[in-house]
């Protein structure tokens, strides 16, 4: 704690005493803020891990089956299918707002999207199953993939906003408000030991009379 440079007088005393009022206010709020955004940012991570496994475990078994093919396959006839698009996808970004913080709302829209495997345009002399379940797998995992990197952006700016109230909330609670508790402290007692010195001056005065 560290007393503020300030004159003891009662006028700066109900100042202080304001300023304290408002800054034990203030956190508060800020606490109540921070609570409720781990809260939902606990709920948040706990969707994006689960997302994250899904995404990982899908797109690990559709490149055993490409791994597969690929043993199978000549180079040329893969680039060949790999680099011809099987669907285009456009994005709108929007925002959400969560606790005050603006995070983006991301919009996919699918257009001519295959249903399935069949629906891509490739020859079937020279493919084989693994191919098909391949791009069959990656073809489904996409979706998820963007629901992934949207939620994981939410992810991180709540992490930053958590982080600068925390940094808010212990400035007040370890500095701010015991500074001033300290600086109260001290003009009243320095106001008590002036007026404990006016009575006694008034005594011998009256007593002189």
């Amino acid at each position: 704690m560290a007393r503020l440079n300030v004159n003891p007088t009662k006028m700066e005393l109900t100042r202080l005493k304001e300023r304290h009022q408002l800054a034990s206010r203030g956190h508060k709020l800020l606490k109540d803020k921070q609570d409720e955004l781990m809260r939902q940012f606990i709920v948040l991570i706990r969707e994006n891990n689960e997302l994250r496994n899904e995404v990982e475990e899908k797109i690990e078994s559709g490149m055993k089956s490409y791994s597969l093919a690929s043993a199978l396959l000549h180079d040329n006839f893969l680039g060949e299918v790999l680099t011809t698009p099987s669907n285009n996808v456009s994005l709108n970004i929007g925002q959400e707002n969560i606790m005050n913080i603006r995070v983006p709302q991301m919009n996919f829209n699918y257009e001519d999207t295959p249903e399935d495997v069949s629906d891509i345009h490739y020859g079937y002399l020279n493919s084989n199953g693994e191919l098909d379940s391949a791009i069959e797998q990656m073809l489904g995992i996409m979706p998820r993939m963007l629901e992934l990197a949207e939620t994981e952006k939410k992810c991180q700016l709540m992490a930053d906003e958590i982080e600068k109230t925390r940094r808010r909330v212990n400035a007040l609670e370890y500095k701010t408000i015991p500074d001033l508790e300290e600086t109260i402290y001290f003009i009243e007692m320095k106001l008590e030991e002036n007026e404990r010195a006016e009575i006694t001056r008034l005594i011998k005065v009256k007593d002189m009379g």
